[in-house]
């Protein structure tokens, strides 16, 4: 995932052109008689033909009447990926509303008395997964603005808004950016940007926090290049410090990638702080806390609204939003309490069987089926919660994109993808104005299981694995939208 991102629903639906869909052709090579529909190929067969092993299971109703069409291994429980995240989605919109905003906040604990706060600064964070470069260096700016130029007392990181996550999933590889830790202060999806250049002796690295107007360099994230082969990356952690090594024999003249950070509170301190300086602030180095001080607002930093949030997250696929939104909606003190909150909402809201472990399906321990993913989606449309308007929208069209044998599938659908596990829920708009609410999940769960540390960024096989399963996924929704009304 770019930032890590998951593969869009554009990726899966781009055509038979595309690489990753090797089995998307099914049409026959002669072309069709004028008027004549080929009538699609049974679901077994469109399986076989996939050859993925492990287990395919999906469910497809028609959202009218809730009629189930069709269905294979419908109750059997696999992991969703991130299809969870249309649960997250539901979730937060019920518990915490649509027009929801993060607040972060400059706090003064004593009165501004020529240019100097007689007291603490506070920097505190309401969890806000959107949370920027740009946006602290607006607020430093803001603050510049009021008068402030300096603090009598302590600069403090109130990172109380959210308990302390140290990363999404343990069994993910220390170095991928899709899986940082999140807290009551986070910034850039918490993720620190790793550059580096040849130099005339060894690499010249920098780690920075950038944005699209600011580009501070940070200290509490260092690189140091080593002569070896492997791992390319080694993780060390102290006392708000990340400490990384990488492999000499990865790096050619030059590159950059985003690495996750773990002290998520001291990284957004150090930023703000490096920005306060910018603009004539003088600040101490922060000190970080749990518990909110009381001091009065200075500067306050609004994100956009909750359904805004939503709608990027379920079309980047970003964890670390889904992560925030459910901890903020459930209350909880710990991640695993917050998903098994949403597991027992979202199963006494729609009377389902779901375990999960996290908000954003990066865990594989999660457990959901195609029935029950789409009892929810069925829910969803019946009681007007909002979702289809912000999942992702796609059009299916024919092979190679020539729309010669139908009008296209309209698909508003949340993909998920984890190593051999592929899952697609949404709902298809086919011809006729007929809409038809499916969940798709392929998984080969002992092949996942395998797989050691080092193989799980990319491993061997899974970008051809995972083509035939979308390539399955689109036969599928294809298939459906041909069956007769």
């Amino acid at each position: 995932m770019t930032v890590s991102r998951r593969w869009l629903l554009a990726a899966l639906l781009a055509g038979a052109a595309t690489p990753a869909l090797p089995d998307a052709p099914l049409t026959s090579p002669r072309p069709p008689r004028r008027g004549f529909i080929e009538p699609p190929p049974d679901a077994d067969s469109l399986i076989a033909r996939a050859s993925l092993g492990g287990a395919v299971a999906f469910a497809v109703a028609d959202a009218a009447t809730g009629e189930l069409l069709e269905a294979r291994n419908a109750a059997l429980r696999l992991p969703p990926a991130s299809t969870a995240k249309a649960i997250t989605a539901l979730y937060a919109l019920e518990t915490l509303g649509a027009d929801f905003r993060f607040a972060t906040r400059l706090l003064a604990t004593g009165p501004v008395r020529d240019g100097i706060v007689q007291g603490d600064l506070v920097l505190s964070g309401a969890g806000d997964p959107t949370l920027s470069t740009d946006a602290l260096g607006d607020m430093a700016a803001k603050l510049h603005a009021s008068g402030v130029r300096g603090v009598t007392g302590r600069y403090i990181a109130d990172a109380s808004a959210l308990p302390a996550v140290p990363l999404i999933d343990p069994e993910q590889p220390a170095h991928v950016g899709y899986n940082p830790a999140l807290s009551g202060l986070n910034l850039n999806f918490n993720r620190v940007h790793f550059e580096w250049r040849r130099a005339k002796t060894g690499w010249s690295v920098t780690m920075d926090a950038r944005a699209e107007r600011f580009v501070p360099q940070v200290a509490m994230a260092r690189m140091e290049v080593v002569t070896r082969d492997l791992p390319i990356y080694t993780y060390a952690g102290d006392q708000g410090s990340d400490s990384w090594t990488v492999a000499s024999s990865a790096l050619g003249k030059a590159g950059s990638r985003w690495l996750p950070v773990r002290h998520p509170e001291t990284y957004t301190a150090e930023v703000f702080q490096t920005l306060a300086r910018a603009q004539g602030i003088t600040l101490p180095d922060a000190q970080i806390v749990r518990v909110r001080p009381e001091g009065t607002s200075l500067v306050e930093w609004q994100s956009q609204p909750l359904r805004e949030i939503l709608r990027d997250m379920l079309k980047f696929s970003t964890n670390i939003t889904a992560e925030a939104v459910g901890l903020a909606a459930s209350g909880a003190p710990s991640l695993g309490q917050s998903a098994a909150a949403m597991s027992a909402w979202v199963n006494g809201r729609f009377g389902l069987s779901t375990a999960f472990q996290d908000h954003s399906g990066l865990g594989g321990g999660s457990l959901v089926s195609a029935r029950d993913m789409v009892t929810a989606l069925l829910a969803a449309e019946r009681e007007g919660l909002g979702l289809r308007e912000i999942l992702k929208r796609t059009d299916l069209v024919d092979p190679g994109g020539a729309r010669t044998r139908r009008p296209p599938i309209a698909v508003a659908a949340k993909t998920g993808t984890l190593n051999f596990v592929s899952g697609l829920a949404g709902i298809a708009r086919a011809e006729g104005g007929r809409d038809l609410v499916f969940a798709i999940y392929c998984a080969d769960r002992a092949r996942r299981s395998a797989l050691p540390m080092d193989a799980r960024e990319r491993p061997p096989g899974g970008s051809e694995w995972l083509g035939r399963a979308r390539g399955l996924q689109r036969a599928l929704i294809e298939r459906w939208a041909a069956l007769p009304a």
